[in-house]
């Protein structure tokens, strides 16, 4: 896990390339936490969970994938009963606090050079379609690894497209729970292109869908 000094930022499409949900760009706080270095892997999965889901099982220090919104909350009920800790998915604001190394201006995670983004995410261009290794490329400035590119990331929050214009300034957690409504997840994937690899792209679907490149790395609250 790496730790994250909290603090404000501004949230949402700073460099005016989104959609009309990552609008508008509004002023978040949040507090001190822990995030995962890298994406839950396939060998940390199935040390928990007994099976491993993904798609793609060459490697097991690949991301997870093929995992819901739905299995992720079982798997940490078992975590916490094998840790004593109290893991949890991040939010959407801790997330995109964390991938834009603290809340810097960075079109994708470490970096805003499209020049650059090769040495920091597997996409589209350099994945050759599939999941790679976690921390192969470069971290960003908080030394955290994948945050753009290789898996999606599922966040904690249900998914609103207004909820940027209504959302508290204080540690945001989105609209409020229900069964079965759509969550979101962040940072696009190694089948996605730079656009949907930014930092404030936000994606979403059904709690219980799974798919090849849908996985999730950890956050931990600062007790």
């Amino acid at each position: 896990m790496v730790f994250v000094k909290g603090g404000c930022f501004k949230m949402g499409d700073i460099f005016g390339e989104g959609d009309r949900h990552e609008k508008p760009v509004h002023e978040v706080c949040v507090d001190n936490f822990y995030i995962g270095k890298y994406e839950v892997t396939q060998r940390e999965w199935v040390e928990i969970m007994g099976k491993n889901p993904s798609n793609s099982q060459y490697r097991d220090d690949c991301p997870v994938e093929n995992v819901s919104w739905k299995d992720i909350r079982k798997y940490l009920v078992k975590l916490k009963k094998k840790t004593g800790k109290k893991y949890r998915l991040p939010t959407e604001a801790e997330w995109e606090y964390a991938a834009r190394s603290g809340g810097k201006k960075e079109l994708w995670a470490g970096t805003s050079n499209t020049v650059n983004l090769r040495a920091y995410a597997w996409f589209r261009d350099n994945s050759h379609k599939q999941t790679h290794p976690v921390g192969m490329k470069r971290p960003n400035e908080l030394g955290i690894y994948d945050m753009s590119g290789n898996v999606q990331e599922w966040v904690y929050d249900a998914y609103d497209a207004n909820y940027y214009q209504t959302s508290p300034d204080d540690n945001p957690k989105g609209v409020p729970y229900e069964p079965n409504i759509v969550r979101v997840y962040r940072g696009g994937s190694s089948l996605s292109d730079p656009w949907m690899l930014r930092t404030t792209n936000r994606a979403r679907n059904k709690p219980y869908v799974k798919g090849p490149m849908l996985g999730f790395r950890l956050a931990l609250s600062v007790q």
